[in-house]
């Protein structure tokens, strides 16, 4: 007998907006006209898109600060026109990067405790786009490893320790790019264009490992993100402008895994994967639903869970990676829902009747910590994130300090238009050491300093306690 209903934990998944006094209002969210999610979120804060006059800017929220947000709320504002998009450093929870019109890409270092005045110094400023820049996405195993793709059809990878482009890939789009994905262990990147193309990279052979034309037939934008087992998932239009999600394996890419078609709306649909749970979000821009799929290893590979609905359309939407999540109330996903005026927190539920932690709902995760170094990304190295247990919840640790340290500071800066700076310049190993040598060096010192201050307070201490002693025996 076949069984009519699959069976999944993830069936009973529901949805649910927080109330008012929890969500985040008064915001002026960004109408910039770009399809960006306009909102990421960390363990720490919920970092914004906002509607500056005069340039670009975002606004920085510890996770704790509901409520109206006032309007004199001190913001990020440092970009000369509109921000486009942002993205928290998977390394560093007071880390962002942001990709703006005025065709630079700034790395910012958010106080511990969020802002108390406006920044609009950043740790280093990227150049070497010609035309605004639309995407930036942190490399998810390496330290200091950053991706921006500009209008100008060019993908540069940004070793940001020392402020260099490493990596440049300008003859492979012949039109914009909607979208980059790295895979999990970052070796790869899938990319998205306005030729209908999907395209496999590997970024430092600078070569197309796959493509497929016309992955999608319609002319709206599509979105190809890597999954953790190494296909790809792609959401676009079809020539009838309905909206298809699609499943894709690189090895071969003539015929898709899976192909469905959902409804005849016009948003662009972007997607959001756990790799833990295997499951996808996709928010539609000017949707008012979030739907989920499963995606598994038995046909019809892409399995549709359940939707989450309400009344208000979205303008943008941030997706909490997992250690920030609420294991005791089985919460496995939290989305930051945009609105014209407010950002609003929805929290995704498996229901479960037990108390003790779920580890099947929560295996181990991708932490904190990066298992490589940029250097070492550059030199040929891979490695698959370092995994974290959230059995007993997540504990963040101290963020160490970005420094940038600048190879040769008279000839730095990259002229915008000439893309022949840019390519690769063989680095000298020498250098690399020393700079190491160097963090490693600070790191040392600063760990004796606390080392001796704590002695001497144990000390202080120690002779606190021997006095108390001395009286009672006294």
């Amino acid at each position: 007998m076949r069984r009519v209903v699959r069976q999944s934990k993830f069936r009973h998944v529901f949805g649910q907006a927080v109330k008012n006094d929890q969500c985040y209002d008064d915001i002026r969210v960004s109408r910039v006209t770009w399809d960006s999610s306009f909102c990421v979120v960390n363990p720490k804060f919920v970092a914004i898109i906002i509607e500056a006059s005069g340039g670009g800017a975002f606004l920085v929220l510890p996770l704790h600060k509901t409520g109206r947000i006032d309007k004199s709320y001190p913001t990020v504002c440092g970009h000369t026109g509109p921000v486009l998009d942002i993205d928290w450093s998977p390394h560093n929870d007071q880390i962002i990067a942001s990709g703006s019109e005025d065709c630079t890409v700034m790395v910012w270092q958010i106080p511990e405790n969020g802002l108390t005045l406006s920044l609009t110094e950043p740790v280093v400023v990227l150049e070497g786009h010609s035309k605004r820049v639309g995407i930036v996405a942190w490399h998810p195993t390496a330290r200091n490893v950053l991706l921006s793709a500009g209008c100008d059809n060019i993908v540069v990878i940004w070793n940001v320790g020392t402020g260099e482009a490493l990596v440049n890939l300008d003859d492979m789009h012949l039109d914009m790019i909607y979208n980059v994905s790295w895979n999990r262990n970052g070796s790869l990147i899938c990319t998205a264009s306005k030729d209908k193309k999907v395209r496999v990279i590997d970024p430092r052979k600078q070569e197309i490992v796959a493509e497929k034309e016309r992955a999608h037939e319609g002319a709206r934008p599509m979105r190809a993100i890597f999954l953790s087992d190494g296909n790809v998932f792609t959401t676009g239009f079809s020539r009838m402008s309905e909206r298809q999600l699609a499943l894709w394996n690189p090895k071969n890419m003539d015929e898709p895994i899976a192909l469905h078609e959902m409804d005849t709306s016009n948003g662009v649909l972007l997607p959001f994967y756990d790799p833990d749970t295997n499951i996808i979000y996709l928010c539609g821009k000017g949707d008012s639903s979030i739907r989920y799929f499963e995606i598994t290893d038995e046909s019809p590979y892409v399995h549709y869970l359940n939707t989450f609905s309400s009344k208000e359309p979205q303008r943008g939407m941030g997706f909490m990676p997992k250690r920030g999540l609420d294991v005791n109330k089985c919460e496995i996903a939290r989305f930051f829902k945009l609105h014209e005026r407010k950002c609003e927190p929805i929290i995704m539920t498996v229901p479960r009747k037990s108390d003790l932690f779920q580890d099947d709902l929560y295996p181990d995760t991708a932490g904190p910590e990066a298992a490589l170094e940029a250097e070492e990304w550059f030199e040929g190295k891979n490695a698959d994130p370092i995994l974290i247990s959230l059995k007993h919840g997540y504990i963040p640790g101290k963020n160490r300090d970005l420094k940038v340290v600048k190879k040769n500071i008279l000839d730095n800066k990259p002229a915008a238009n000439k893309k022949s700076d840019l390519i690769n310049t063989p680095k000298k190993a020498a250098d690399t050491s020393n700079i190491q040598n160097e963090a490693k060096l600070d790191e040392i010192l600063k760990e004796l300093k606390s080392i001796k201050d704590t002695i001497s307070n144990q000390d202080e201490r120690i002779s606190k306690l021997e006095q108390q002693m001395a009286k009672m025996t006294v």
